[in-house]
C-alpha cells in the first residue's frame, strides 16, 4: 500500500498518530530542506513517537526553497497569491492525482457528493490565473457536476445570470467566491435567494478594509439572505483542506489535523481554546511537507473543530484575493 492509498481515508487516531510518524521519517530522509530544518533544531528522530513532536516547517521556506520529497519531476507547481514583485510561495505538486483526490474526498466528507450541487465561483478563472490551487480545486469540483466561473466585473448588472440555466431542483446551488467579491454582489443589491450555499474562501487584503468574522458574515448573509455562510480553509502549501458550515468553525478530514503552537516557545503547544499560531498535518502532503507551521492565528476546541483568528503582524501581505 502505497502512502496515498493510507493517507486519503478514514483513520483513528492511533492510525493517524502511526501514518505521522512514519511520514516524518520518510520526508525526513527523502526533503533536504525538512532535514536541515531538523538538523538546526538538534531533532533526534528517535524521539518522535507521537505527531506533537514532530517538528513542524514554518511555511515561509516555500517562498525561498523547493520544497520537495519525490524523485520524480513535478506535474504541477502551484504559487501563493500575491502582488507584482512579491515573493510567492511554490509548492511543487509531483501528483496531481493525489490532490484531486483529496480535495474531492475533502469536499465530500462535508458537503456530500459534488454531483449533487451545482457550482459558481466568484474568482479569477484557471485561464487568469493558471497557478492558483484554490481555482484548480474549484475546476475539478465543476468537473463532477455543472457551474461556471462568473463575472468579477464589478459593471456586469447580474453576476449570477450563468447560474440559472444550470440550476434544478434535484442538485443545490454553491456559491464558492473570494470575500471581496461575495461583498460586491452584495452591494449590487441582488435578489436574496435563502436556497444558495454561500462558501467564502477569504481575501480581502489589498481590495477592501479588513473586518471581523461575525460583520463580515451578518453583511453576506443579509445581502444574500441566507442563514449562514460556509467556508474554506486552505493554502496554496497543502493538499487538503478544512470546511466551515457555518459560525466560522472548520473542521478536518479525517487525514488533516490542526494545532495550536505557543506564540512566544512555538516549539510548544497551547491547551484547548487558547490562542497561538496554527500548525498544520496534512498526511497528504506527502511528497513536500507534511508538518507546516502557518502563519495564521487561531484555536482548536475540545471538540476538534478551530478557529482562524488572524495572522502574525509581521506576515506579509497575501490573501486570495491578490490573484486577481
Amino acid at each position: 500500500m502505497n502512502f496515498s492509498e493510507k493517507t486519503i481515508r478514514n483513520l483513528d487516531g492511533e492510525e493517524f498518530n502511526g501514518i505521522a510518524v512514519e511520514l516524518f521519517h520518510r520526508t525526513l530522509a527523502c526533503n533536504p530542506v525538512y532535514r536541515e530544518f531538523c538538523e538546526a533544531l538538534r531533532t533526534d528522530p528517535r524521539d518522535v513517537t507521537h505527531f506533537a513532536s514532530v517538528p513542524f516547517l514554518p511555511v515561509g521556506f516555500f517562498k525561498t526553497r523547493k520544497v520537495y520529497s519525490s524523485e520524480k519531476e513535478p506535474e504541477k507547481i502551484f504559487l501563493s497569491s500575491g502582488t507584482t514583485g512579491m515573493e510567492r510561495s511554490a509548492h511543487h505538486v509531483a501528483d496531481l492525482d493525489l490532490y484531486r483526490r483529496s480535495l474531492t474526498e475533502s469536499f465530500r466528507h462535508f458537503n456530500g457528493n459534488p454531483s449533487d450541487y451545482v457550482i459558481g465561483a466568484l474568482t479569477p478563472t484557471p485561464e487568469e490565473n493558471p497557478d492558483s490551487s484554490l481555482i484548480y480545486m474549484i475546476s475539478e469540483l465543476m468537473s463532477h457536476t455543472s457551474g461556471a466561473f462568473l463575472s468579477l466585473d464589478t459593471s456586469v448588472n447580474d453576476p449570477l445570470s450563468p447560474l440559472r440555466p444550470l440550476r434544478s431542483k434535484k442538485k443545490k446551488c454553491m456559491l464558492i467566491g473570494l470575500t471581496y467579491a461575495l461583498l460586491d454582489v452584495v452591494e449590487k443589491g441582488i435578489e436574496k435567494d435563502p436556497s444558495l450555499i454561500i462558501v467564502e474562501t477569504g481575501g480581502m487584503k489589498g481590495r477592501r478594509k479588513e473586518m471581523i468574522r461575525e460583520e463580515l458574515h451578518e453583511r453576506l448573509k443579509a445581502g444574500f439572505g441566507v442563514e449562514k455562510i460556509h467556508s474554506e480553509y486552505g493554502m496554496s502549501e497543502l493538499l487538503s483542506q478544512a470546511w466551515s458550515q457555518g459560525d466560522g468553525l472548520y473542521r478536518c478530514p479525517p487525514w488533516m489535523k490542526v494545532l495550536i503552537r505557543d506564540v512566544n516557545d512555538p516549539l510548544s503547544f497551547v491547551p484547548f481554546g487558547q490562542t497561538g499560531g496554527i500548525n498544520i498535518i496534512d498526511l497528504a502532503n506527502v511528497n513536500s511537507c507534511p508538518f507546516i507551521a502557518t502563519q495564521d492565528l487561531g484555536k482548536v476546541n475540545t471538540d476538534g473543530s478551530f478557529e482562524v483568528l488572524g495572522r502574525f503582524d509581521y506576515s506579509d501581505v497575501r490573501g486570495c484575493s491578490l490573484m486577481v
